[in-house]
C-alpha cells in the first residue's frame, strides 16, 4: 500500500509537471523524489507519469489518480486537525445536565460561553432532576451537571456559579395581606405550597431546615417538584410559595414577587473528577471560572 508522502510527491509532480520544480516546492532533492515516485506507481501497479528528458506529462491513469490522491491528502490533513482540536478541547462533545431552575439562566450563560470559546464542540443537553443528575455522573452518563448544590460522593466536585435570592410568590389579589419586606416568619400557618421530597429533594431539604430552625410551620397543601407548576398553584390561589429569582423570568400573570429576608440559595456545575474529556478541561478553565457569583 502507498504511503501518504508518496502521494505528497505525485501530487507536486503533477502539479508542476517538473521534477526539479516539485522537489524544491517539497524541500528535498530529485533522487528521493523520483524514488518516491516509482515505489508510488509499483504500489498502484500503473504508470502515472510520462518522463522524457524534457518533460514530465501525466498518464491517463496519472490523470484519474490526481484528484483522489488530492483528496486523500486534505482528508489526512483534515483528520490531524480534528485530533488536535479533540485533544485540546476545541473539538468534540459534551453532554450536559441541567435542571428547570438552571435552565432559566445558567444554562443559556454556559451555551453561550461553550459557543464562544469552542463553537465546533457539539452539546447534548439532558433536562434531569438534581437527584437524577447526580446518578447520571456517577453513571458516566453525562459531563457536567448545572444543578443545587446536592449530597455528592468523593468523585464528583462541585463549583459556584450562581447566588440567587429568594423570593415570595403570592396570588396578586393577596399581595396587601403580606409585608413588602416578607422573612420565613410570615408563612407560619399560611397555606404554603411545597417542593416535592423527591423530585426537588435539595430545595425541600433545605426549605425544610430553615423553617425548623425558624420555628416556622406552614400550612404544606401540594408538593410539587417543578417551579412553573407550583407558580400556576399560587395563581389559582392554592397558597404562596417560595422560589428562587432567577424563576422570576417565569413572568407568570397575576403573580406578585418579594425578595426574603433570608440566606440566598446557589446554583452549581458538578462533574466527576476523573472525567478526562478534554472538553471539559477546556470548558473548566475558560467558561466555569468566568463566574464570579455575588
Amino acid at each position: 500500500m502507498f504511503e501518504i508522502s508518496q502521494l505528497r510527491c505525485f501530487v507536486a509532480v503533477a502539479e508542476e509537471l517538473h521534477f526539479s520544480r516539485a522537489a524544491e516546492r517539497l524541500n528535498m532533492t530529485q533522487p528521493p523524489l523520483s524514488r518516491q515516485i516509482r515505489l508510488l506507481e509499483h504500489s498502484v501497479g500503473v504508470a502515472l507519469l510520462e518522463r522524457t528528458s524534457r518533460s514530465v506529462t501525466l498518464t491517463a491513469a496519472g490523470a484519474a489518480f490526481l484528484p483522489e490522491a488530492t483528496r486523500i491528502l486534505r482528508l489526512a490533513q483534515e483528520a490531524a486537525v480534528k485530533a488536535r482540536r479533540t485533544a485540546s478541547g476545541e473539538q468534540g462533545s459534551l453532554t450536559i445536565g441541567f435542571s428547570a431552575a438552571s435552565g432559566y439562566s445558567l444554562l443559556p450563560a454556559v451555551v453561550r460561553g461553550i459557543r464562544q470559546a469552542c463553537p465546533q464542540v457539539a452539546l447534548n443537553l439532558k433536562e434531569l432532576v438534581s437527584t437524577a443528575q447526580v446518578e447520571a455522573l456517577n453513571a458516566g452518563e453525562i459531563d457536567l451537571g448545572l444543578m443545587r448544590p446536592h449530597t455528592i460522593n468523593s468523585e464528583l466536585e462541585s463549583i459556584l456559579m450562581v447566588t440567587e435570592s429568594l423570593m415570595l410568590a403570592i396570588q396578586e389579589s393577596d399581595a396587601h395581606l403580606w409585608p413588602e419586606a416578607p422573612t420565613l416568619a410570615c408563612f407560619h400557618g399560611r397555606p404554603f405550597v411545597m417542593y416535592s421530597p423527591y423530585e426537588a429533594r435539595p430545595f425541600y431539604q433545605m426549605l425544610s431546615e430553615r423553617f425548623a430552625r425558624a420555628g416556622v410551620v406552614p400550612d404544606i397543601v401540594e408538593h410539587i417538584g417543578q417551579v412553573h407548576t407550583m407558580l400556576a398553584l399560587v395563581g389559582a390561589g392554592m397558597g404562596a410559595a417560595l422560589i428562587a429569582e432567577g424563576a422570576a423570568r417565569l413572568k407568570f400573570e397575576g403573580i406578585v414577587l418579594r425578595k426574603v429576608a433570608t440566606d440566598p440559595v446557589h446554583l452549581v456545575a458538578t462533574y466527576r473528577r476523573d472525567n478526562d474529556n478534554p472538553v471539559l478541561a477546556l470548558l473548566k478553565q475558560q467558561v466555569l471560572a468566568s463566574f464570579h457569583p455575588a
